[in-house]
Formats: C-alpha cells, structure tokens, sequence
C-alpha cells in the first residue's frame, strides 16, 4: 500500500480529471517522437495482414513494449479501431473497488489527450452499480495505459472508457459483459471492446507454453467459464483474466462467433532468460 502522503498527491491529481501518464518513461518512452517510432517499429515488425471482417474485440498484451509491443500490434493492426473504444485491465495496484470506471475529463500519453466517453461511463454505470465512476484504481496502473499509444497511432480522435476490474468473480464478470454488450448495442457508432491482459507470469519456458496452450485453447474456443476454470485449476497466473473473461461474455452476447489467437510470445524472446518468463498473446473476437 502507497504511504498516505503519496496517495494525497494522486488524489489532488484527478481532482480535474485529467490522468497524467504513470508509466511513461518506464514502460514506453516518454518522448513523443520517440514513442511514435517505437510504434512504428512494432507495427512494421508486426506486419499485420489488414482487418479482421467482423472483429469488434481484442485481446492485447501491456508489458514494456520492447517485450510485447509486437504482440500488442498484432491485435491492433488487425482492427479497423472506430471512433468509441472501451479498455478493460485488470488492478496490479489493489486500489479502489472492485469494478472502476475514471468518471469523465481526459487522459494524457506523450501523443496527446484523449478524450473519456463521458456519455459511454453514465450509461455503464448507470447499468451496473457495481461499477463505480472512481479515479484512484486508475492512477498508477499500467494496464490500460500502455494500450492507449497503440489506439492513438491506429485512430487520434477516438474517445476512451477505461475500467479496471478487481475481481474474478464469474457472475460479476458475466454481469460485467452484459452491462457492457446492452451499453454497445445502444451506442450510436460502432464500439471496439478491448482486454487488457498478458498470459502466465515468471515460470519457465516451458511451463509457461504449456500453461498459455491450455488458456488459448479455452479462449479460442469462445469459453469464457472454461477460460476462468482452467486458470484456476492449473494455476494459470493470466493478469487480465477478468477483464478478458467479461470481454468475451460481452462479444458473444453482441454476436460474436469466433475467437482466434494471431500471436503467441514470451518474454524470453527478447530477454534471453528462459528460466522466469512472461507470456503474451494477441486475439481477436469476430462476428464472422
């Protein structure tokens, strides 16, 4: 927990609802021009085909972009990203309540602000009281803010509805995934609903492939339940399983038929160190 000196700073910070970046610098470079060529980079590495016929959901990767920013660009290369984006990530930081959604104003990377669907948070909050309009699981958690360069590169004028989800509650995640799939079908324009989540964590190599097939087996074959009864059984120490989880209930409810995995990764690729790993994969959820 942060001392309450530091936590007092973060709250004076989202008084104008304006999150500045937490991890800039650390996980991406802080430099615009810098950033922009690092996404170039990953983009161009990538080498996505075009997009996906019918894909309204991901699943992108968020650790330091020299490890999973290929990955990340998979997914997103593979989207047409529309004007509304919704962002799940899960909470690394244990602040807040369990489902969070930041309240309205803007978020800053080094690219520029982003606009919050003010109009997207009400309706969703307004479906779920379980989702609280509140800033502090935001302020230092990376999850979400590291996929957001990405969104900006592919689309500067879309508008943000970001939420951290606490919780791998299954019947919370699946009311969660509707709230989310009725708010859709009533937006105006169409809505790319993104997870946050990055797949087994500091086992080894091998480990960790074998423990990623068993997670990307349930995904890609669209079961959420079983996405959450595998982790658990297994020990699957997949970050983002709920927001992934709620994602998928919310694609299936808005017809979606199909997931598939384009990009499959560990850190050891880059690291070298084959004996504590991280995983990362890239999906997209399709309604053909």
């Amino acid at each position: 927990m942060p001392p309450p000196e530091s936590l007092h700073e973060d709250m004076i910070m989202t008084t104008s609802l304006e999150r500045a970046p937490a991890v800039a610098g650390a996980f991406y470079p802080a430099d615009p021009a810098a950033l922009r060529a690092e996404l170039e980079r990953c983009f161009a590495e990538a080498s996505p085909p075009g997009p996906v016929p019918g894909a309204i959901g991901c699943m992108a990767p968020h650790a330091g972009y020299m490890f999973s920013g290929v990955c990340a660009a998979h997914a997103f290369g593979r989207l047409e990203v529309p004007r509304r984006v919704i962002v799940l990530g899960p909470n690394h930081t244990g602040l807040g309540p369990p489902l969070s959604v930041w309240p309205g104003g803007r978020w800053r990377t080094p690219l520029g602000p982003v606009e919050i669907d003010t109009p997207m948070v009400e309706a969703l909050s307004g479906a779920l009281p379980l989702l609280e309009p509140e800033p502090l699981a935001h302020v230092r958690e990376h999850a979400i803010e590291v996929e957001v360069p990405f969104l900006q590169y592919r689309r500067e004028d879309f508008v943000l509805t970001p939420i951290v989800v606490g919780t791998q509650n299954p019947h919370v995640l699946r009311s969660l995934g509707e709230a989310l799939a009725v708010a859709v079908r009533a937006a105006e324009q169409p809505v790319l609903l993104v997870a946050s989540s990055d797949m087994n964590h500091y086992e080894d190599e091998a480990t960790t492939q074998r423990k990623d097939a068993l997670a990307l087996e349930r995904l890609e074959a669209f079961d959420p339940a079983g996405l959450l009864e595998v982790c658990a059984r297994e020990r699957i120490s997949m970050c983002g399983l709920g927001p992934t989880v709620a994602v998928m209930h919310a694609c299936r409810a808005l017809g979606a038929v199909r997931a598939e995995v384009v990009d499959h990764r560990t850190s050891a690729a880059v690291s070298g160190d084959t004996g504590h790993v991280v995983g990362y994969a890239a999906a997209l959820f399709a309604t053909r």
